[in-house]
């Protein structure tokens, strides 16, 4: 390492630090070099299951030419029991291969250089039916044909439950947002994640106290009656898409490990109790272009190209459910007058529409200065920060795949020769129909005209068959990929949950209610 580090800040990458390189530089020399003069004791592969889970293999290193081999060429992993239900056991053997830019220290294993994985199969390809090589099929499509980037960022909403007095300064009831301690009780917890988290994916902008709070949680589930739940939310920067999908799935499992260590348990189940916010995962979602973010025009509107996005994402937003909503509970959160979308529409700021245009500092920058006028130092920042976000999913999201429908819900808007347009609008028409301006409940005429978002898990598989073509054209979505989220979605078998839940006495109701919220507590 020289003497002048490029990463002299304590939240820098580690290994960057200690390379004095950016993760995209790393080799597999420099890997070695970590694993001999740190004295490491093992490698550890990481990748994400058909379940959405990240998984783990544990490789010793005994020398160096073991240590070499596990870099160079991965290992073998059972892929019927990675992807049951999809990989037959006859067929089972797949290669799991580290991605080097992905490489961290273990913050829980001090022996450990850890990496994430990607999937082949036995020719030596990457395997088609893995979700994360269906994302990364999906964004090759797209920026081939459209000559654009597209960015996302995950805001990962989360519950953290523990013991502890209720009494000292108590939060108040769906008052929690931004709470600051002696009222949020999970300070220091929190700050190990913003800690974790930014070492390792360098891509977190924020971690805060977010709406709910449960003062004693009602569940038959011994892991979590009776304790203390406190919502809490990190939101990430944006990164290529590919990218952005890693960064969330190794954050939730540092979010689970940091609580696991502080005795505490983690969920990211869609809805903990009735009548308290639920857990979005909603991405934000940018559109690049020769390295500029072409989201908003100099008078902070948004461009041609933006409104195209969002009449894209209008267009696959019923079925991307599918992906983004995979359990009964996501269907208790998707309700009026809870901050979480009902109806197929967008809006400017708004937090009930699908699709939210946030403040962008498009007209509006180094507004610091007119508060601290002794700094005159020049801060120069003309590239847009303007997003849309997609507030559907939530955290029983598939995320791989359901970044990957995203995208193709952004290559379908560019489609230039409009052949997936059919007998529909153009995505820049839906646009047009689909916005909404102010409390979109009070306008019973202009909801009338908004298409619903499924109400159950069973609904929005009948509209997945039914879309299915929009996913798997290009060969981007393999059809039994398709089919198997449409049978693990007819599984909840949920369709009459609301009705048969709205004619039970109030007290019946929120006993069965809270049996579904809880029965997936840790599923994804």
């Amino acid at each position: 390492m020289t003497s002048t580090s490029r990463f002299p800040f304590a939240l820098s990458n580690p290994l960057s630090a200690f390379l004095d390189k950016e993760p995209n530089e790393f080799t597999r020399a420099d890997l070695l070099k970590v694993i001999e003069q740190k004295g490491l004791e093992r490698i550890t592969f990481h990748y994400t299951a058909l379940d959405g889970q990240l998984k783990e293999l544990k490789l010793p290193v005994a020398d160096a030419i073991q240590a070499e081999t596990n870099l160079a060429e991965g290992e073998r992993v059972d892929g019927s029991s990675l992807f049951k239900g999809m990989v037959e056991t006859a067929m089972s053997d797949l290669y799991v291969v580290p991605v080097y830019s992905t490489a961290f220290l273990n913050p829980f294993d001090d022996r450990s250089l850890d990496f994430v994985c990607r999937y082949f199969n036995k020719d030596g390809a990457l395997a088609p039916f893995a979700p994360d090589n269906i994302l990364a099929r999906a964004y090759d499509l797209f920026r081939k044909s459209t000559g654009l980037e597209l960015r996302a960022l995950g805001e990962i909403e989360f519950y953290l439950l523990s013991e502890g007095s209720r009494e000292i300064f108590p939060p108040r009831h769906q008052k929690g947002y931004h709470n600051a301690p002696p009222f949020a009780k999970t300070g220091l917890i929190a700050n190990e994640i913003l800690r974790r988290i930014t070492q390792i994916t360098g891509a977190v902008k924020y971690v805060h106290n977010e709406v709910g709070y449960v003062d004693s949680v009602r569940s038959e589930m011994p892991e979590i009656r009776d304790k203390r739940a406190e919502q809490l939310e990190v939101e990430f920067l944006p990164r290529p898409v590919t990218e952005a999908a890693d960064a969330t799935v190794i954050g939730r499992w540092l979010v689970r490990n940091v609580a696991w260590q502080h005795g505490c348990v983690a969920t990211f189940v869609p809805k903990l109790e009735e009548g308290v916010a639920g857990t979005g995962l909603h991405f934000h979602l940018e559109l690049r272009k020769d390295g500029r973010n072409i989201m908003a025009g100099p008078d902070g509107a948004l461009t041609a190209e933006a409104r195209r996005l969002v009449g894209g994402l209008c267009r696959y937003a019923e079925s991307l459910t599918a992906f983004g909503n995979t359990t009964s509970s996501a269907y208790l959160r998707l309700v009026p007058n809870q901050e979480a979308p009902t109806y197929v529409c967008w809006s400017d700021l708004n937090r009930s529409a699908m699709i939210r245009v946030p403040l962008g500092w498009s007209r509006n920058r180094h507004l610091a200065r007119a508060l601290n006028p002794a700094d005159t130092a020049p801060y120069n920042s003309s590239d847009s920060r303007q997003t849309v976000e997609i507030r559907t999913p939530d955290g029983s999201a598939l995320i791989h795949l359901l970044l990957a429908g995203i995208v193709m819900s952004a290559d379908w808007a560019f489609q230039k020769d409009g052949v997936f347009y059919g007998n529909g609008p153009r995505p820049e028409d839906l646009a047009e129909a689909l916005y909404v301006k102010g409390d979109i409940f009070a306008d019973k005429d202009r909801l009338s005209r908004l298409t619903s978002l499924p109400s159950s898990c069973v609904a929005s598989s009948r509209i997945l068959l039914r879309d299915r073509a929009l996913y798997e054209r290009k060969g981007v979505f393999p059809p039994s990929v398709v089919d198997f989220v449409a049978r693990l979605l007819q599984k909840e078998n949920d369709e009459l949950m609301n009705k048969t839940l709205d004619a039970l006495p109030a007290d019946d109701r929120l006993v069965e209610m809270r049996k579904i919220m809880h029965k997936d507590l840790h599923r994804h």
